[in-house]
């Protein structure tokens, strides 16, 4: 499409928390396909390796966010493990404070829709850390006044950490050996899931959806190839 035309029909501005991970990743590429988003502001603690017209890239501390500028949407692709981040307490400040504090500023530049990518098991009343506290994040954006929120609950992930410099996290490899092995006879609400598809899934349900809307693992399992998305 000529960029004049495609410019000129562009209407959504959205924000992007975590593109340089591996659902954020995903999320940014189908954002800038879109002919109806004008621009995408992606924020993180590095710019992504991307280089497009529509993206706007914010360097910043989410302990300290600038206000941001008048938004539609906003996707959270931030997280982290507790041996990556070093402790429970630095765990907590990427997947909960900074996902909340970016949800929050972007609410008061006026986004109505945000997706989230959570996890499988995440309950604020769980006795597993990394769970309750995926939990305790999707109670406080419910209680933020969003017109929609949009909840991913992905099992393990399955893509391609190499290329984006990080190191392979145990549990996902042990589960894409599980898969390998075993594939269709374990449940599709537990077995490893693409990193795309659960991008494809916040990308369609984000602008449609109505309330809250929670979208488990085994609803995402093959999502890209079910919805003809290449």
């Amino acid at each position: 499409m000529d960029e004049t035309i495609r410019s000129a029909s562009a209407s959504r501005s959205v924000v992007l928390a975590g593109a340089t991970g591996l659902v954020g990743r995903e999320i940014l590429q189908g954002l800038l396909k879109d002919d109806s988003i004008a621009v995408v502001h992606a924020l993180g603690r590095r710019a992504p390796d991307v280089r497009h017209p529509r993206l706007t890239s914010h360097v910043v501390d989410f302990a300290a966010l600038p206000s941001l500028p008048p938004l539609d949407e906003v996707y959270l692709a931030l997280g982290t493990t507790i041996k990556a981040a070093g402790s429970q307490a630095a765990f907590r400040a990427i997947d909960f404070d900074a996902s909340l504090a970016v949800a929050r500023a972007a609410r008061s530049a006026g986004a109505r829709r945000l997706g989230l990518v959570s996890a499988l098991g995440a309950d604020a009343d769980s006795r597993i850390f990394y769970n309750r506290v995926k939990g305790e994040l999707e109670d406080a954006l419910e209680a933020l006044g969003y017109d929609a929120l949009v909840i991913a609950r992905p099992s393990l992930l399955m893509g391609n950490r190499k290329a984006l410099g990080q190191p392979p996290r145990a549990g996902e490899r042990a589960g894409m050996c599980v898969n390998a092995l075993l594939g269709p006879l374990i449940p599709a609400s537990v077995r490893a899931i693409a990193a795309s598809d659960v991008a494809q899934a916040l990308l369609e349900r984000v602008p449609a959806a109505k309330g809250l809307e929670v979208l488990s693992s085994g609803s995402m399992q093959g999502w890209t190839r079910k919805h003809g998305i290449s």
